[in-house]
């Protein structure tokens, strides 16, 4: 630290406030990721990124000409003949129909007749937690955890998943690696801990580790993967901590879950009072609360505290929807079918589960008929071979939606979603849209998913180009 000010020192005095200074800022940036969290992070992303081909992280230079396109239009639901995209730097700088003279230098690449489409949303991810085992994530070396979900951040991208909406997990520093460019994956909107009561989904304490000695923090909780809270003063720190650490959103569990053994669906955490208070506090951060509830009882008292985003819901009945619909809050949900959308799930999970299949039909024919704001996600977890259901979970829709709407839902209308992070954004531009000044994250598909949305379940042979953030991971034009 002696060093560190005899470096940066001459930024803090007789300078003004410092805080915007770019050279503190990646000062201080540098000093994060030595954190105890930064530093399991950043090893395991650096590790991998020395054996990865470089040529997966390769920016292109200049600007980039997209020609012989169709274009999915994710406002209107429509696909248009005869496009041509450039791109400069991380941006869309135009979109052309008129065939006109590709620009000087520009790098021309010929779509063949595919359709370009914005780079898909996941409103409900995990990114350390998708592709490991619970019984590694509960006892493994903290490296290996961080080398799985690495490898599981790539294929997350090569999915056609340019961005996610992280709903719990240690992800903040693996967040600045992806962006730094250290590894690839999606951009994440992260939440950080899963906020829970005792015995809440995400206590996923040891009987070792019960009752509590005085504040002693569980492995979850140091770990940062979770944080139990019980009364209003230790919530509020804990939501403010989250934020101080870069979350975009902050998760709240308002019930039980499906993967945590010990917490039966119908039970209920936070007071309306509690729910309200880290409600206030984010919204002091210019950002809203997330809320994990299953059950019409745990909605309600959600949406009573001013909650904006109610995550599962498989429960509800038509009242409850009724009342989501009435506040303008968003639904983001999850259409689980069978259980090859939840194998990860073993003993009380399974009958969970049985639960959530019989719910979602009903979900949605509420979202349609109320009009409900309605969000994608895909919520896979503790599954290395769950993974590639993702772009499955998203053509399910098709069981209650037309193509173009279920692709409207993975783009436009996630991003939506994504705005609700207002000053906490952690990415500011225009996502899931493809229109002049957006970012740059882009899918050239091999036929024409508003014909045959079962084009994105086999990302590999039919996504003949991913781009995101201006830079190509896959180019076979």
């Amino acid at each position: 630290m002696q060093r560190f000010g005899q470096k940066y020192g001459h930024l803090v005095h007789g300078a003004g406030c410092a805080c915007h200074n770019p050279d503190l800022r990646k000062a201080s940036q540098r000093l994060d990721m030595l954190s105890r969290r930064g530093l399991l992070g950043a090893a395991a992303a650096t590790a991998a990124a020395s054996v990865l081909p470089r040529t997966t992280l390769a920016q292109t230079p200049g600007q980039i000409l997209l020609r012989e396109a169709r274009l999915f239009d994710s406002v209107s639901g429509t696909v248009r003949d005869g496009v041509q995209i450039l791109v400069e730097g991380n941006r869309i700088a135009s979109i052309d129909f008129t065939n006109a003279p590709a620009p000087k230098d520009a790098t021309i690449i010929a779509c063949r007749n595919g359709v370009v489409i914005p780079g898909l949303i996941d409103a409900h991810w995990h990114a350390i937690f998708a592709a490991v085992p619970l019984n590694i994530l509960l006892n493994g070396d903290p490296g290996i955890i961080y080398a799985i979900s690495t490898a599981e951040a790539e294929r997350t991208l090569m999915r056609g998943f340019t961005t996610v909406r992280d709903l719990g997990g240690p992800v903040f520093s693996f967040k600045q690696a992806i962006d730094a460019g250290l590894i690839p994956g999606p951009r994440i909107f992260p939440s950080g801990a899963m906020i829970t009561t005792s015995g809440g989904h995400s206590d996923l304490r040891l009987p070792s580790e019960i009752p509590r000695d005085g504040g002693q923090l569980s492995k979850g909780e140091l770990t940062g993967g979770s944080a139990i809270v019980d009364g209003i003063d230790d919530l509020k720190m804990r939501v403010r901590e989250q934020l101080l650490q870069g979350a975009s959103q902050v998760k709240l569990v308002g019930g039980g879950g499906v993967s945590s053994p010990r917490s039966p669906l119908d039970m209920i955490t936070f007071s309306e009072a509690e729910l309200r208070a880290a409600v206030d506090v984010a919204m002091d951060w210019n950002t809203y609360v997330a809320v994990h509830a299953y059950t019409p009882r745990a909605i309600q008292r959600a949406l009573a505290a001013g909650v904006m985003s109610i995550e599962h819901a498989h429960l509800m009945d038509e009242a409850t929807a009724r009342l989501i619909a009435e506040k303008g809050a968003w639904l983001s949900t999850q259409p689980f079918l069978t259980m090859a959308d939840a194998a990860s799930q073993t003993g009380p999970g399974v009958e969970r589960a049985q639960q959530l299949f019989a719910g979602t039909p009903r979900i949605y024919e509420f979202a349609r008929r109320l009009g409900i704001k309605t969000a994608w996600g895909s919520d896979v977890l503790f599954s290395p071979e769950l993974g590639p259901r993702q772009n499955v979970m998203l053509t399910h829709l098709a069981n209650w939606y037309s193509n173009a709407e279920a692709l409207q839902m993975a783009t436009s209308g996630n991003a939506a979603l994504l705005s609700l992070s207002n000053l906490r954004n952690p990415y500011p531009g225009k996502l899931g849209i493809v229109t002049e000044g957006a970012l740059a994250d882009l899918l050239v598909v091999a036929g024409n998913p508003v014909d045959d949305i079962r084009l994105l379940e086999d990302p590999q042979r039919n996504f003949m180009a991913i781009m995101k953030d201006g830079r190509f991971h896959k180019n076979l034009l």
